[in-house]
């Protein structure tokens, strides 16, 4: 971009679309005219035109410069080496570093961390975040086809959003109407089975139990489910009920409340979607302006549509509707569905929010509640909203709670909303442990060393055929989803990528290729871990490792599913060495080999680890806003010709944008740092 500084003008940043104070209370300024005026800025600097620019801020409606926040930034003058970090809001990332100095690039920080309010960015809507963006990358440009890039300056504060328009729901002044809520009906076979039977049933299941539970249901003929269900189980071709299904049926058909704990694959959905489809049926219909009868809640947007699949399948015939309610898709369809009335709700918790804030729908008419992959969810950070919205719910609901993991504070949750009146159900052992179906190979390396290896081992494996089945790899950022996209496309081979920043369209196209095999191999986030049922995956690989062993089992947990046997490989390197000793036990647990490199570091995880932050910190020192270092970050990034590399470049990143509500916007002291030129976005945020 040339002529920069005759435009004097940097940036632009819409952040609300509001009600003015000089309009009339009903009008609001459109959408359409905001990304209008975003449209011809952006065009106008990229012509490197002061005359349009200048005719486009004439242009501009008053009420638009007034009330919306626009941020002129001038760059400075060559030569510069510090730039200012100078997010003005939440989510904006520290500023632009300084000018073009053909050595150094300063950086613009990555998003937010959380959720705030609307705005627009980019010509679309989004939450806005109540943190303040992280610090931006060094980059140096001496070496353009090497694109190293250093590390990040910090972020900035923040506020928390707790929705505080929605107010709790004081139940205890309300008269609620009562509802049905136990339809089990034990058959014969069922109840006059002899209690050695089922126990030898329940020891040949690694079937466990915490409180007085039914017997299982071994034989689909012996549920008490409708006909309209049992149709449906039989067009499935189902040939008997997983252990969990057997155990939970019962239980939740009683009415107790259940807190089941199962690994993935093993059924889970179906298990709680078939007494949820019962349940609705034999309560009063919907009036108009009621909420739904049962919810799910989901982690993530992909579990959520996997559940809804399932839903369609056995509610279209017991004329239950649903929707599936989650962000990144448009509100328009979901606000119909709410306003038109469904029985049943599958939800993330975050949109659900924006739901019930806006009073779009209401969850008084809830008494079936599913918390699916809650452990995932309180990983995530979901455990406000969740409080949130189960506070919205009647106390005398039924709650069904599902996770892979039993971490303490899974078990918290379930004491403070289920007390100890449920029945506990745990498929397997409750110490951390991987399908034995899955063969796992652990591969110790260096960071650096890792692209060449995911090449070596794409070449192995397409040798020992020309179809070896799907493929998922898992990284750890967006970023790095995208170029690693880029470099096994190099190859001549059709990948999908997945992550949170791919619009919704996107990730459905991609996942559909997936699934049909246009597309064989997917890298991806963590957004994939759970809930992506695809048949016929037969390996993982997980090129980054993950931040803990739970989430390792969940990601090589997509392969071996359904009795199907299927390999795993990971990439482990020194920086994982808080994880070394949870993996040595859950490979040998599964009777697999164990790596002596990794038995070394798990043997010494402590030293080692406590080496690696000593030189994060060196690292992350040099891109702090507010140092003045040469030093950039451990970093790394493909180059064109071989692949994955990395090493030290100088140059460090902006600082962190302010939170909202910070007085002057900016990062730590202002968000110096010695970075220059242009920024470049880069995100570390793992989904």
């Amino acid at each position: 971009m040339k002529n920069t500084t005759d435009c004097n003008m940097y940036s632009l940043r819409i952040m609300e679309v509001t009600t003015l104070p000089i309009l009339p209370p009903n009008l609001k300024l459109g959408v359409g005219m905001v990304q209008y005026f975003v449209n011809k800025f952006w065009k106008a600097i990229i012509n490197s035109s002061s005359v349009q620019l200048q005719d486009v801020i004439t242009k501009m409606p008053l009420q638009l410069i007034k009330r919306h926040t626009v941020s002129i930034i001038a760059p400075p003058r060559s030569g510069n080496q510090n730039g200012r970090g100078g997010g003005n809001h939440s989510g904006d990332g520290g500023g632009y570093g300084n000018s073009r100095n053909r050595d150094y690039d300063g950086g613009r920080s990555g998003p937010g961390h959380s959720r705030g309010r609307n705005q627009i960015h980019s010509g679309r809507i989004e939450r806005r975040s109540n943190f303040g963006g992280g610090g931006g990358m060094g980059r140096d440009n001496r070496n353009r086809g090497s694109g190293k890039i250093g590390s990040g300056g910090s972020s900035g504060g923040g506020n928390s959003d707790d929705f505080s328009k929605l107010r709790d729901v004081t139940w205890a002044d309300m008269r609620l109407p009562p509802f049905q809520k136990n339809f089990y009906q034990e058959h014969p076979k069922t109840r006059n089975r002899p209690h050695h039977e089922v126990e030898r049933y329940r020891a040949a299941h690694q079937i466990t139990l915490k409180g007085q539970a039914p017997n299982p249901i071994q034989y689909f003929d012996e549920a008490c489910f409708p006909d309209y269900c049992l149709n449906e189980i039989r067009r499935q071709r189902y040939n008997e009920p997983t252990p969990i299904q057997a155990q939970a049926w019962p239980i939740a058909m009683s009415g107790s409340n259940l807190v089941g704990i199962a690994k993935t694959g093993s059924g889970k959905t179906l298990a709680f979607i078939l007494p949820a489809i019962v349940h609705i049926n034999h309560q009063p219909p919907l009036q108009r302006g009621d909420g739904p009868i049962a919810l799910v809640l989901a982690p993530t947007r992909e579990l959520a549509q996997q559940i809804q699949s399932v839903a369609n399948d056995f509610g279209s015939s017991a004329y239950v509707r649903n929707t599936c309610i989650f962000g990144g898709a448009p509100k328009t369809r979901q606000t119909q569905d709410l306003e038109r009335g469904v029985e049943l709700v599958i939800a993330t918790p975050g949109r659900l929010l924006d739901f019930l804030s806006n009073g779009i729908t209401n969850m008084q008419r809830c008494t079936y509640l599913v918390l699916d992959e809650a452990d995932r969810m309180l990983d995530m950070g979901f455990e406000p909203q969740i409080r949130k919205i189960l506070n919205q719910i009647r106390p005398d609901r039924q709650i069904l709670m599902w996770s892979a993991t039993w971490p303490r504070e899974v078990r918290q949750l379930a004491e403070d909303f289920l007390g100890n009146n449920y029945i506990q159900v745990n498929i397997g052992s409750l110490e951390l442990s991987a399908n034995h179906n899955i063969r796992q190979y652990v591969d110790v390396c260096q960071e650096g060393d890792k692209g060449s290896k995911l090449k070596d081992l794409l070449s192995f494996i397409y040798d020992q055929s020309p179809h070896p089945g799907k493929i998922i790899i898992f990284v750890a950022t967006k970023k790095k989803v995208d170029e690693l996209s880029r470099f096994i496309n190099g190859f001549g081979v059709r990948v999908g990528s997945i992550h949170g920043d791919k619009s919704q369209l996107d990730r459905d196209n991609v996942l559909s290729d997936f699934r049909n095999g246009r597309a064989n191999i997917l890298v991806a986030t963590d957004v994939a871990a759970r809930g992506l049922d695809v048949d016929g995956i037969k390996y993982v690989i997980n090129f980054d490792f993950p931040q803990s062993s739970e989430d390792y089992i969940h990601r090589i947990g997509r392969t071996g599913r359904k009795h199907s046997t299927g390999t795993s490989y990971a990439f482990f390197t020194r920086k994982n060495a808080k994880c070394a000793r949870a993996l040595v036990d859950i490979l040998r647990e599964a009777n697999q080999n164990v790596n002596p490199d990794l038995e070394y570091i798990a043997r010494n995880a402590a030293t080692i680890s406590s080496k690696e932050k000593e030189r994060d910190r060196a690292n992350r020192d040099s891109g702090l806003g507010g140092s003045n270092r040469r030093n950039g970050g451990n970093s790394n990034n493909y180059s064109s010709n071989n692949g994955y590399s990395g090493g030290n470049r100088f140059g460090g990143g902006g600082g962190g944008g302010g939170g909202v509500g910070s007085n002057s916007g900016y990062g730590n002291n202002a968000g110096y740092s010695n970075g220059s030129g242009r920024s470049r976005n880069y995100s570390n945020s793992r989904h």
